[in-house]
Formats: structure tokens, C-alpha cells, sequence
């Protein structure tokens, strides 16, 4: 089995005019959701072997706010074909990842990230299918497994989604 986790780079700051799509920053809803959706990461175990993330500056900044909730942080890659890509493209990241990775954390950017997510998916909560077709959030996170044994066999309508978080809901579980 595989396990695949989607998560969409926290809020970012569109504040600096004329600054590089690539440059931009988090925005306080950002930083405040990035920590709350590493910790609940944690809490339910969805650590994973290796974590791939666009080359962004607000995907570093959102990792920096995730990992510090992992005890012992994955190794991560940087690969710029993450940044603006769309599903197609990102699937082809994802089948290149190593067997020995069971579960991989993609770090990326809509709408590649929720056309993804919604591709992959065939079975799984209907609600929160339809959820995650509807709008893939900043700082949500999918979670899709594969019944599969090898990442090059990963293919679209071959996942069943396990759970699809956003940081609406983390809030509610902190009231």
C-alpha cells in the first residue's frame, strides 16, 4: 500500500507590490494555521517517509511551521517542477518516487494540488469527496491511499480518499 498526502501551502500575503509570485510570504492566517495542521499530523500518525514541496517561498515557510510537530522530521526535497505545475505533471513526480517511500507528503499549489487530489480519488467519504472537488483550501491536506505497491502504479480514479482536513475544521476541534 501507498499512502499519498496532499497539502496545499498555508494562506499567503499578497500585501508587496510588485514582488515575485514565487517570493511571496504567509499571511498570519498562514502562519497561525500551518503549526495547528502539523500538529494534527502528528496526532493521527500521518507522518510520512518523504516529503516532495514546490520551491516556493511560502511552501519553505509553511513547511517550517509543519515539521516542528513531527519528532523526527522526513527528508525533504525541493523540486521546482512542483511550483505552478498542473496534475498531469505532478503525477509524474509522484511515480518518481522511490519504493522504498510508503507514504509521500507533496507540498505544492492550486489548482494543480485540488485537480490532483480530485483525479486520484475513486472511492472514499462522499462528503468529503465532494468537499475537496468543490474547493481544495489553503493549508488543506488530503489523504489518499493506493492499493498498490509501487509509486509508478499510481494512476488517476485508482485512490480511496481517506480523510481531507481543512483548518476551518482544526479550529473547531481547538473550540
Amino acid at each position: 500500500m501507498r499512502r499519498l498526502m496532499l497539502l496545499r501551502h498555508a494562506k499567503s500575503d499578497w500585501a508587496v507590490p510588485g514582488a515575485r509570485d514565487h517570493d511571496r510570504t504567509l499571511n498570519a492566517r498562514g502562519r497561525e494555521a500551518a503549526p495547528k495542521m502539523g500538529a494534527y499530523m502528528a496526532r493521527h500518525a500521518l507522518l510520512p517517509d518523504l516529503i516532495v514541496a514546490s520551491t516556493a517561498r511560502r511552501v519553505t515557510e509553511t513547511l517550517d511551521l509543519v515539521l516542528p510537530a513531527f519528532e523526527a522530521p522526513p527528508k525533504v526535497l525541493h523540486d521546482a517542477r512542483v511550483y505552478g505545475a498542473k496534475a498531469n505533471a505532478l503525477l509524474g513526480v509522484i511515480k518518481e518516487t522511490a519504493r522504498a517511500a510508503h507514504s509521500l507528503l507533496l507540498v505544492g499549489h492550486n489548482p494543480g494540488i485540488g485537480e490532483l487530489a480530485a483525479s486520484l480519488i475513486a472511492s472514499g467519504d462522499v462528503e468529503a469527496r465532494q468537499q475537496l472537488i468543490e474547493k481544495f483550501p489553503t493549508a488543506a491536506l488530503a489523504v489518499i491511499d493506493f492499493a498498490v505497491d509501487d509509486w509508478t502504479k499510481v494512476h488517476p480514479r485508482g485512490g480511496r480518499l481517506d480523510r481531507f482536513v481543512v483548518p476551518r475544521s482544526l479550529q473547531a476541534e481547538t473550540d
